[in-house]
C-alpha cells in the first residue's frame, strides 16, 4: 500500500514540477519576444518581471513537494503530493492567466 501511495505522490509532484517549469518557460519566451520588439515590448517586459517571482516560487514549492516524496513514509508522501500538486495547480492557473492576457483568451 505504501509503495502505491509513494508512486502516485511522486507522479503528482512530478506533474506539478513540469507545470511550474512550463510557466517559467512561457515567461522566458515572452520576455525574449518583448526584448526583440524594443520599446514596443516594454509593457510586456514589465509584466513578465512582475510574474517571475510567482513562477519561481511555484517552481521551488513544486520541487520541494517532489523531494518530500523521496522518503518511504506514507504521511510524508501525502504531504509531498499535496505540496507538489498544489504548486502545479497554482502554476497552471498563473500560466492560464498570462496566456489569456497576451493571447486574447484563446
Amino acid at each position: 500500500m505504501g509503495t502505491v501511495v509513494g508512486i502516485v505522490a511522486f507522479l503528482v509532484a512530478l506533474a506539478g514540477v513540469l507545470a511550474a517549469l512550463g510557466h517559467v518557460g512561457y515567461l522566458a519566451m515572452l520576455r525574449s519576444a518583448a526584448r526583440t520588439r524594443g520599446a514596443a515590448g516594454g509593457a510586456t517586459e514589465a509584466y513578465v518581471d512582475g510574474r517571475r517571482r510567482v513562477a519561481g516560487g511555484t517552481a521551488a514549492v513544486a520541487v520541494l513537494g517532489l523531494l518530500l516524496t523521496a522518503p518511504a513514509s506514507v504521511p510524508v508522501d501525502l504531504l509531498g503530493l499535496l505540496v507538489g500538486g498544489g504548486a502545479g495547480l497554482a502554476a497552471t492557473r498563473a500560466l492560464g492567466d498570462t496566456r489569456t492576457r497576451f493571447r486574447g483568451g484563446s
